[in-house]
């Protein structure tokens, strides 16, 4: 299926990593210009180095989200590079999972906070676009109760329910809003691999709670995000697609 992003015009936030690192990769494979932000310099050159040896171009800028000027700074500078936006991903999160009132204040800022002041930012530029599409990836964890249910769930569940004012605000002015929830998503020097490693006994439980027997991919959540980008999705607004492999058993009305 031909997702008809060939020349769109696309911002990432956390790009070098992970998810958020397929993402970039996934949007650059279907031809789309892709510029996205991270704090570490070398993971950003890293990353660019990868996408252009695939034939394709991401550029990188060092960023902390949770300040706001320079977060809304990069969407204005990176719309004026591209000549406007398409598409804008908000992918970062703290990962702040212990619950402690720093963590709180963490995951407000950089899970919730950075989702609303990137899409406003963004949304001039998204409704002077033919496709403009905002996704915002949450989680499982704001989906239902679960074993991290203290900063880090709670602002999850924050931004669906942010996302989907979101859609309905928007609608009439021609730009998408969705959320993708992954499941448990198992890579590289990521959350899962480590908890492998540091409790494999937590690991194996985890594991076993999912029916088809794995852990999902990057790859294969960075999929639904570019999907829902696309202009193949022109009619889906307002919904969180959940990800998860039928890891989570609530039925979504």
């Amino acid at each position: 299926m031909d997702l008809q992003l060939t020349g769109s015009r696309v911002l990432v936030t956390g790009g070098t990593r992970g998810i958020g690192r397929a993402i970039v990769e996934a949007f650059v494979d279907e031809g789309a210009v892709v510029e996205f932000c991270a704090r570490d310099a070398a993971e950003i050159e890293a990353t660019e180095k990868a996408v252009a040896e695939r034939g394709g171009r991401a550029t990188g800028a060092q960023l902390d989200v949770r300040n706001g000027a320079a977060l809304t700074g990069w969407v204005e500078a990176a719309a004026g590079r591209l000549g406007g936006l398409d598409a804008v991903v908000a992918n970062v999160s703290a990962l702040a999972i212990p619950d402690t009132e720093e963590n709180w204040y963490t995951s407000f800022e950089v899970d919730l906070m950075h989702t609303v002041r990137l899409a406003k930012a963004a949304i001039p530029h998204l409704e002077r676009s033919r496709t403009g599409s905002i996704v915002a990836v949450s989680s499982v964890s704001g989906r239902e109760s679960d074993a991290v249910s203290g900063p880090y769930g709670t602002m999850k569940t924050a931004i669906v329910g942010y996302v989907s004012g979101l859609a309905v605000q928007l609608a009439g002015r021609g730009v998408r809003a969705n959320v993708v929830s992954p499941g448990n998503t198992y890579f590289e020097g990521g959350f899962w691999q480590g908890i492998e490693n540091g409790d494999p006994e937590l690991f194996t439980a985890s594991l076993a709670l999912n029916p088809t027997g794995r852990m999902g991919t990057a790859e294969e959540m960075a999929k639904s995000v570019v999907f829902l980008s696309s202009p193949v999705s022109s009619f889906t607004t307002g919904t969180n697609l959940v990800v998860d492999g039928a890891l989570t058993r609530g039925i979504q009305l």
